[in-house]
């Protein structure tokens, strides 16, 4: 069948298999040269097709163990995060770190290692991990720890499914006591504000950005911060106190096809980033909002890919070191509005020290991108590359679809480290994705 990430880009043939028990697995491993796992799709690129096996993981999607009093809990790498946090949450419990969307596979975070709005303080999902159940490429099981298995551990959270399988996640959950954030919304009116509000909000547990990648001159970088807390019982109003741990209730709407791709547009996006910056700019201030509206505010929108049309779209995540991240933001930001062909949706975070092997973060500020498929903006995405690599910065391998090596290998010092021990494990021949072959991983 043909199948693509998130970005509906690029679009592969490939040969899908599903899994549904995990002594299942050597089974499935046998039938093919090589196979990726493959979680909810919403990997943006390349990183989960396999023409030879595409493993769907979504049929093993069972809760071993749930620990409610100690909050630590043993989960099937194909469990989809939306349909275990309504237990968490009735529970008392959240995950301690959460993608931009829910419906992620929990394998999929481990296997990219997923940050959220609270890196700069808690760091990444590997931090919360305990246990991983993996596959390997000569068809063993084994239970991979930070004592037990370490390296082949390390190197698969944030491994992208090169390792191997991961059939199970063993991890630490946080208390919470309502299903309500306490936000604060910041207007700021360059890049050099959001940077300063970002450093002044060391103390609060989340914080993000979003940007007017196309504002110019002396509006650069305008943008609206929105850093939150978990509000507790007392905050709430007194008809909430009665059950703080309610879900919240979202009317969902849903892209019913494809846009055309003059939809998005140099135009379009200018006239809509100007009138959301006024119209969030002036609330600014604090408000309760609930978990669904600040962790996962695009999943109110059903297939909200498809904005950017039949062709798709590209997403450039890029992390900056902390001393070079003001100019090379700065340089990013001018690049794209003097393009003129501006990110639909542009999203800045402060993150903290990061791991080591594949995983994404380091300590700096990451610029998320969105740019419809299309000559012109490869080539803008080129120039980014660029800029990227010229002040010590990475790609975001969940993201991408089109990196080249360069790049990717600049960016991350071990990856001689990560090649290494996929050849002596086997994984290098048997645990194949379109982009481990683009990039030579």
């Amino acid at each position: 069948m043909k199948l693509a990430g998130w970005g509906n880009w690029p679009v592969a043939d490939v040969r899908l298999g599903q899994l549904r028990y995990a002594d299942e697995a050597p089974a499935r491993l046998a039938e093919a040269p090589s196979l990726i796992a493959r979680g909810n799709g919403r990997a943006y690129g390349d990183a989960a097709l396999n023409p030879e096996l595409t493993l769907s993981m979504r049929g093993l999607s069972r809760v071993r163990v749930f620990d409610r009093s100690e909050g630590r809990i043993t989960v099937e790498a194909g469990a989809l995060l939306s349909d275990l946090l309504p237990v968490l949450i009735r529970a008392g419990w959240f995950v301690p770190v959460t993608p931009g969307t829910k419906f992620v596979t929990i394998g999929g975070m481990a296997a990219a290692d997923v940050h959220g709005k609270n890196h700069h303080g808690a760091g990444s999902f590997a931090h919360y991990v305990d246990a991983l159940e993996l596959l390997t490429a000569d068809g063993q099981t084994l239970i991979c720890t930070p004592w037990d298995n370490a390296e082949l551990f390390a190197a698969t959270l944030g491994g992208m499914g090169l390792t191997g399988v991961i059939l199970s996640v063993t991890f630490r959950l946080q208390p919470i006591e309502t299903t309500w954030m306490r936000q604060e919304t910041l207007a700021c009116s360059d890049l050099d504000s959001v940077m300063a509000a970002f450093e002044e909000s060391g103390d609060w547990t989340y914080s993000v950005a979003w940007i007017d990648c196309l504002a110019s001159g002396g509006d650069l970088g305008r943008s609206l911060l929105y850093r939150a807390e978990h509000a507790r019982p007392d905050e709430l109003a007194h008809a909430r106190r009665s059950d703080p741990l309610a879900l919240p209730r979202r009317h969902e709407l849903a892209v019913p096809f494809y846009l055309p791709g003059m939809a998005l547009n140099g135009m379009t996006v200018r006239a809509f980033n100007a009138w959301y910056y006024r119209r969030n700019a002036a609330r600014a201030g604090t408000s309760l909002v609930d978990l669904d509206s600040y962790f996962y505010p695009l999943d109110a929108i059903g297939e909200w890919n498809r904005i950017y049309g039949r062709g798709g779209f590209a997403q450039h995540q890029s992390v900056l070191p902390l001393d070079q991240a003001r100019n090379a933001l700065g340089a990013m930001l001018e690049r794209i509005a003097g393009a003129g062909s501006g990110s639909f949706l542009t999203v800045l975070k402060r993150l903290g020290p990061g791991r080591s092997g594949l995983s994404f973060p380091l300590e700096g500020y990451t610029l998320a991108l969105d740019f419809p498929v299309n000559a012109r903006n490869h080539a803008l995405l080129d120039e980014l590359d660029t800029i990227v690599e010229a002040h010590g910065g990475r790609i975001y391998l969940a993201k991408d679809a089109r990196a080249g090596r360069s790049v990717i290998e600049a960016g991350y010092p071990e990856i001689e480290s990560f090649r290494a021990l996929r050849a002596q494990s086997g994984a290098r021949a048997r645990m194949e994705s379109l982009m481990s072959r683009r990039l030579g991983l």
